[in-house]
């Protein structure tokens, strides 16, 4: 690899020449400049980015743990993430805890050595991960909880009620005149999961019937699971209705349910959440409880970088968006 003295001796100039030629062009006359672009050319010269992030002190880049990159919830939250970090030069590092709070203690370790800008996470477990995170913030590297609340108001975070969009599905459910209603998710220690199962449970009256189907993960594969187990009941005692905890098990019950003859809406109705670009695009379009996933991952990720660059003057702030119903033909009325 070539080195910024060999450019500044190609060139003819002094390596401060090079250098600001490389930051700041507009100090350095037109002629030189093209000089030092020419010699760049020529030894195929890369500036090494971590040496300068190292002499400024500080690091361009945050971090982000995801819980399941799996899920397309993520990946429309990293878009979000991406136009609040690009315009301001800050890189984004993307990691994959998938729901392992062992792989996300190695993460959340590695942040420790590399003093990121910043750590963008949603834990696997809310409580579990306190004190690791509270030590990188006594590092001086902030952290921000993303589809994730912040225990005991410490930290920032931003979420979404999911138990309104428990109690939005329940409602949309028996305004539907639906009665046996099922709820497919798991597991039960993610939080997500617990609260849309909680603002379901809810809003049913005494004369309605909830079944739960446990699943270990929420994929499509599982959701296949749970549209086998609702088909093989007898019709007389098959729920009505299935909320699933999101739109990749919503798909799974879906396809397992019509390629066993069940029909959707008219012998079950399907309710997904997240409202993922899927949902819409399925065999029987899904509906959903929507998050604005977008907006989610911007707002986190500028709550982040305004603790990083102004740490002294940040208050820190819990935001919770409020979710929405999607109707779409899976749960159409007859």
């Amino acid at each position: 690899m070539s080195s910024i003295k060999e450019v500044a001796r190609l060139a003819g100039v002094s390596v401060g020449t090079v250098s600001n030629v490389l930051n700041r062009p507009e100090m350095v006359a037109p002629q030189t400049r093209l000089r030092v672009q020419a010699a760049i050319a020529t030894l195929g010269y890369v500036r090494n980015g971590s040496a300068r992030q190292l002499r400024a002190g500080r690091s361009r880049t945050i971090g982000v743990v995801a819980l399941d990159l799996a899920n397309p919830f993520f990946i429309d939250v990293l878009r979000g993430v991406e136009t609040a970090a690009q315009p301001l030069d800050v890189n984004v590092m993307v990691f994959n805890s998938n729901k392992d709070a062992a792989r996300e203690a190695g993460l959340l370790e590695t942040f420790e050595e590399q003093r990121p800008l910043g750590v963008l996470i949603t834990p696997v477990n809310d409580s579990d991960e306190e004190e690791r995170l509270s030590r990188l913030v006594s590092r001086g590297i902030p952290v921000v909880r993303f589809d994730s609340s912040a225990p005991h108001s410490h930290g920032c975070a931003v979420a979404v009620d999911d138990v309104l969009g428990g109690r939005l599905a329940g409602r949309h459910l028996r305004e539907r005149g639906h009665r046996r209603i099922a709820f497919a998710g798991g597991p039960f220690t993610v939080r997500q999961v617990r609260e849309r199962h909680h603002g379901l449970a809810g809003v049913l009256g005494p004369a309605d019937a909830l079944t739960v189907i446990p699943l270990p993960d929420l994929t499509v594969a599982t959701g296949r699971t749970a549209g086998a187990e609702i088909a093989g009941l007898p019709s007389a005692e098959r729920p009505t209705a299935l909320f699933c905890a999101n739109d990749l098990v919503a798909i799974g019950a879906l396809q397992e349910m019509t390629q066993r003859g069940l029909r959707v809406p008219a012998d079950v109705a399907i309710l997904g959440y997240d409202d993922i670009d899927f949902a819409a695009a399925a065999a029987v379009p899904l509906s959903s409880i929507r998050q604005p996933r977008e907006q989610l991952g911007h707002t986190a990720a500028l709550m982040l970088l305004e603790e990083a660059n102004r740490p002294a003057g940040h208050e820190h702030r819990q935001v919770v968006f409020q979710p929405d119903l999607v109707e779409r033909a899976s749960t159409a009325a007859p």
